[in-house]
C-alpha cells in the first residue's frame, strides 16, 4: 500500500497547537455541554486548528459568496483520488457516487432503498449509538450481532444472525462500521470478504459507515468494503469529516458497487440538496491539499494512543485498553474498578472528566468508557489524573 509517511509530512502536530483557554471560546457541543471545570473527552470533536487549505479554501467562497447550493462532482473526484493514493483503490467511480447531508443521514437513505418498514438491520455491538437511535426512528428493527472478545467480527454469530432476520421471508441489512467505532477496529480484506458471502449467501444487503477510514494509524491498512470480493452489491458511506473535524460543515458521500448502482439511481433527487455547499468545498479541499496535515494529526494520535497506554498502567492498572488501529477514540473496560455499569457518571462526577458511557453503545458497552484521544498530551495526562483521582 502506497502511504506518505507521518514523519515526514512537514506540518506541526496539530493536537499540540491550540491552548485549553483558546479551546474553550468554541462553542460547539464538545466545549459547551458541561461546565468550565469539566475536562471534555467525549464527542467526536477533536481539539486541532483546521487545515490551511480548508480554511483558504472556505474563506475564498465566503469572500466570493459562494454559498448557494452544490453542485458537481469534485467531491468525488478529490475522494476518488484519495483513495487511490491511500488506499491504493481504483475502484471508487464518481458516476457511481452521489452527495448527501452527513454519513448517517446518507445511512437513512441507504437503508431506505434497501429495506422496507420493519425490516431488520444487523449491527455489530457495541457500536456507534446513532446506529440505534436512527434505525428506530425510520422504523427498523435492529438487530445485534456482537463482536468476539477480541472485538473483531464474528463470522459465526453473524451467520447465524444472518439466517434469524431472513427467516421469515423480509428484506434485511447488516449496517456495518468500519473502521469500527468505538473499538478503533480495522477489519481486514479476508474479514470483509467473509461478511460479503455470508450476505450474498442470505440475501442480505451491506451498508457500509467508512467514515473513521482516513484514520488508520501506523500500519495498518483500511480495506474499502466496496473493494472486496462479494462486495459489488454494497453501498458505502464517506466523508473527510471525522478525519479533517468538520462535522459542522455537512457534506458526505455515498457509494455504490457495480451491482448496487440502480439502487443508489433511486435515491431522491431532494437528497442532494442536504448538504452544505461551503461543506462540500471544506471537504474537497481537505482530501485534494489536506494530506500532509492529516498525516501530522495521525502521527500525534499514535503518539497520544502510547501515551494513554502508559498512564493507565501507570495509573489506573485494572482499566484494560486494547489500542485500536484507527479513529480517534479509545475504548476502555473499566469492569474491574467495581463502578457499575455506568463508570462514565463516576468520572464525571467525582473527576471532573466528561467520557462516553458505553452504555448507549449496545450489549457488551456496560462497564465501559469511551474517551476521546483527539487533544493534546497534557490534557490526557491530566484526565488520567482527574481519572485515578475520582477512585480515591
Amino acid at each position: 500500500m502506497t502511504r506518505i509517511p507521518h514523519e515526514t509530512s512537514g506540518e506541526p502536530n496539530p493536537l499540540q497547537i491550540l491552548t485549553l483557554d483558546r479551546l474553550r471560546r468554541r462553542t460547539s457541543m464538545k466545549w459547551r455541554t458541561h461546565p468550565e471545570d469539566v475536562l471534555p473527552l467525549w464527542v467526536a470533536e477533536m481539539d486541532v486548528p483546521l487545515a490551511e487549505p480548508v480554511v483558504r479554501a472556505v474563506t475564498d467562497a465566503l469572500e466570493l459568496g459562494d454559498t448557494g447550493y452544490p453542485a458537481g462532482t469534485a467531491y468525488a473526484r478529490a475522494l476518488a483520488a484519495f483513495a487511490g493514493k491511500r488506499w491504493d483503490w481504483d475502484g471508487l467511480a464518481v458516476e457511481r457516487t452521489a452527495i448527501v447531508p452527513d454519513v448517517m443521514q446518507g445511512v437513512v437513505e441507504m437503508l431506505k432503498l434497501v429495506t422496507g418498514y420493519g425490516d431488520a438491520v444487523v449491527v455489530n455491538s457495541p457500536v456507534y449509538p446513532p446506529f440505534y437511535h436512527f434505525l428506530e426512528h425510520m422504523d427498523r428493527r435492529v438487530v445485534e450481532a456482537p463482536l468476539g472478545a477480541d472485538g473483531r467480527i464474528d463470522t459465526g454469530v453473524l451467520e447465524e444472525t444472518f439466517r434469524q432476520v431472513v427467516a421469515d421471508g423480509r428484506r434485511a441489512a447488516l449496517l456495518l462500521c468500519s473502521p469500527h467505532n468505538p473499538t478503533g477496529t480495522v477489519h481486514t480484506a479476508e474479514e470483509l470478504s467473509a461478511v460479503a458471502a455470508l450476505a450474498e449467501r442470505y440475501g442480505v444487503r451491506v451498508v457500509a459507515d467508512e467514515i473513521h477510514a482516513p484514520l488508520v494509524l501506523g500500519d495498518a491498512r483500511f480495506v474499502p468494503y466496496l473493494s472486496v470480493p462479494g462486495g459489488e452489491r454494497g453501498l458505502s458511506l464517506m466523508s473527510a469529516s471525522k478525519a479533517w473535524n468538520l462535522a459542522g460543515l455537512k457534506a458526505a458521500l455515498a457509494l455504490a458497487g457495480p451491482g448496487a448502482a440502480a439502487d443508489l439511481a433511486r435515491m431522491p433527487e431532494e437528497v442532494g440538496h442536504g448538504p452544505s455547499h461551503v461543506g462540500v468545498i471544506a471537504h474537497t479541499a481537505a482530501l485534494r491539499d489536506g494530506v500532509p496535515w492529516l498525516d501530522a494529526l495521525l502521527a500525534g494520535l499514535d503518539t497520544n494512543r502510547r501515551l494513554l497506554a502508559d498512564l493507565l498502567a501507570e495509573h489506573l492498572p485494572a482499566i484494560r485498553y486494547r489500542p485500536g488501529d484507527a479513529t480517534y477514540l479509545a475504548w476502555l473496560d473499566c469492569r474491574a474498578l467495581g463502578l457499575g455499569d455506568d463508570p462514565a457518571d463516576v468520572f464525571l462526577r467525582r473527576g471532573r472528566v466528561a467520557l462516553n458511557s458505553g452504555l448507549p453503545f449496545g450489549t457488551g458497552g456496560a462497564g465501559h468508557v469511551r474517551l476521546n484521544l483527539a487533544a493534546s498530551s497534557e490534557v490526557i495526562t491530566e484526565a488520567v489524573r482527574r481519572m485515578a483521582a475520582a477512585l480515591d
